[in-house]
């Protein structure tokens, strides 16, 4: 496999008045440049945790962590992240929301009605090009997820880092964004690195779902190869036989494996 994203042994243990809490121990990891990575456990096991590593919003307490063979020293240009709050400033427009994040990287090389286009393209891959001049408070939580993801493929980052994006709304809405996620990894060929709660949506997504064991001093426990052709069609994978084989393989592990060996 393309070595892309590589953790190489990756640990991380914090400081508390009783002694180190160990969060992590023994990750290892590696994507290929176009894969799209589920990670999926229960809570507590770390799942943030290390996708805070890979955006450089924390570092490890041991091990490595390479995105196109240079080490991952903090946060940078290279990695775009959509957190669970969309994160936007009120008193600011769609499209300046996304300027900023545009300004910020390119501002040094490149002009103004440079900077702009590149907001209107972005706004337009997640179909947003008509609320630009918009304000938060005048659009739903689905539209503002979407400017968030919009102002991530802005910066035209190697990886798009997702928190559990969709988790705050509602069953309709996360089922469109979804839809609209496959549709815009499709269009951009990004690399994709996703925490979820969700075995479906984990499923659906997904090259490959990367299963925690229970927290703390949690690890990879198991990793499952989602073999589903693409492009995926929601309606149609419900009547699948192997997205329901799937779909099983993920829930065993997370309610029988793990549960029962927390008891």
């Amino acid at each position: 496999m393309d070595k892309y994203l590589a953790i190489e042994s990756v640990g991380v243990a914090f400081e508390t008045r009783k002694g180190p809490f160990i969060a992590l121990r023994d990750i290892n990891l590696t994507l290929a440049q176009g894969e799209f990575v589920s990670l999926i456990g229960h809570s507590g096991c770390g799942k943030s945790t290390l996708l805070n590593l890979i955006a450089g919003l924390n570092a490890p307490s041991e091990g490595v962590l390479l995105l196109a063979n240079r080490e991952i020293r903090g946060p940078g240009p290279d990695r775009g992240v959509v957190f669970q709050n969309h994160s936007l400033l009120p008193w600011m427009t769609c499209h300046d929301n996304v300027f900023l994040a545009v300004e910020r990287v390119f501002g040094s090389t490149e002009r103004k009605p440079q900077l702009h286009a590149r907001v209107t393209r972005a706004l337009e891959l997640v179909n947003l090009g008509h609320a630009a001049h918009k304000y938060p408070q005048e659009i739903s939580g689905g539209m503002k997820q979407r400017v968030g993801i919009a102002r991530a493929l802005s910066i035209e980052p190697k990886l798009l880092l997702l928190d559990e994006p969709f988790g705050a709304l509602d069953a309709l809405t996360r089922a469109h964004l979804q839809d609209e996620l496959m549709r815009i990894v499709a269009d951009t060929g990004s690399t994709v690195v996703m925490v979820t709660h969700d075995v479906d949506e984990a499923v659906l997504l997904s090259d490959r779902i990367v299963m925690m064991t229970n927290g703390p001093a949690a690890t990879i426990g198991e990793i499952l190869t989602v073999d589903l052709p693409r492009p995926r069609e929601r309606l149609s994978m419900a009547s699948n036989p192997r997205y329901m084989a799937l779909r099983t393989e993920v829930l065993q592990f997370l309610y029988q494996k793990q549960l029962r060996a927390a008891a």
